[in-house]
């Protein structure tokens, strides 16, 4: 790089350096070839199961029917929006019950990941800590129709094992699936043991690389275990903490429909909670047919998610600038 001396200013010599112009797109192709082609699937997978699949976004403004396909059915405009809105009572239950539910998943399921994942920290057995995130990270992998199986056989009126041991005990039992209210404890409760190891074994892996260097200080400060998790450990996971925070509120107008059918088994007594918007529109527009309508409501959550995660952004390059996603 060639540096040009300019005349004296105040006395003293100023240096200007000369940036080399852009070689182009050939000259960067050359010397970063094998990055480029590196990348080369993904970004075909993207284009492909990301953004074609776009096209069909059409659909929202269609009346389909099967016969005419998506680009052949009839124009309906904003028919498909107004269909939703019209009935605002059950459109607000769901709206509702979704970031509700979301909420308390992302609350519940952030608190106990991190604590977990603080817990494994400070272990100094490393086969235990193998041993226990094997185990934690397992039920991730089990599908909401198992675990649904598995609340019928605890929460069953008549055959239910807790109503055993509460008849057994002399204490009344409890309809469960007839009270929604109860069924919101319940789906939190089956969301943390469902992800909260998953999301511990992230932390815990952010965990591990923080330099040893400060507990020593610490330590040589006469800092007890204790102030070392909450001065050192926390503020260390708070970037991390946002981070996935915000990757979860873009996902907060959105609902899981597999674990709503598969541990509730859309009781009709229990959608007074458990009505998700995913809920709602499976019950008034998949069943019949009715997929204008559906992909109309996707796209809403989709918009409504991505002005949340906006929002979201921003105030979290308020805190600290350097957590922001963009």
């Amino acid at each position: 790089m060639m540096q040009e001396t300019l005349p004296e200013v105040h006395g003293r010599n100023v240096q200007k350096t000369r940036i080399p112009k852009p070689g182009g797109f050939r000259k960067a192709l050359r010397k970063d070839g094998s990055l480029y082609l590196l990348a080369l699937p993904g970004i075909i997978v993207l284009i492909l199961f990301a953004y074609l699949p776009m096209s069909g976004l059409i659909l929202v403004f269609k009346n389909y029917n099967f016969n005419d396909g998506i680009f052949g059915s009839p124009w309906a405009g904003f028919s498909n929006f107004e269909f939703f809105f019209s009935s605002m009572e059950e459109a607000f239950r769901a709206t509702r019950n979704t970031v509700m539910l979301n909420a308390l998943y992302m609350l519940t399921g952030t608190f106990f990941s991190v604590a977990i994942a603080i817990i494994l920290n400070e272990l100094r057995s490393k086969w235990f800590i193998k041993i226990t995130q094997s185990v934690m990270f397992f039920p991730y992998f089990i599908s909401w129709i198992i675990i649904g199986a598995i609340l019928f056989s605890l929460l069953d009126y008549d055959k239910g094992i807790l109503n055993q041991l509460f008849t057994a005990v002399g204490i009344p039992e409890i309809e469960w699936y007839s009270s929604p209210w109860l069924f919101v404890i319940i789906l939190v409760l089956a969301n943390i043991w469902k992800s909260a190891g998953y999301g511990a074994i992230i932390y815990y892996a952010v965990l591990q690389g923080i330099d040893t260097s400060y507990y020593e200080a610490g330590r040589i400060d006469g800092a007890s275990r204790w102030q070392l998790i909450t001065r050192i450990t926390l503020p260390m996971l708070i970037p991390s903490i946002i981070l996935m925070t915000l990757l979860s509120i873009g996902g907060m107008l959105k609902g899981d429909l597999s674990m709503i059918m598969g541990v509730t088994f859309l009781n009709p007594l229990l959608l007074p909670t458990t009505d998700i918007i995913d809920v709602y529109v499976y019950r008034t527009a998949i069943r019949s047919g009715e997929f204008g309508f559906a992909s109309a409501i996707t796209l809403y959550q989709s918009v409504f998610g991505f002005l949340l995660v906006l929002a979201a952004n921003k105030l979290a390059g308020w805190y600290d600038k350097d957590s922001k996603l963009f």
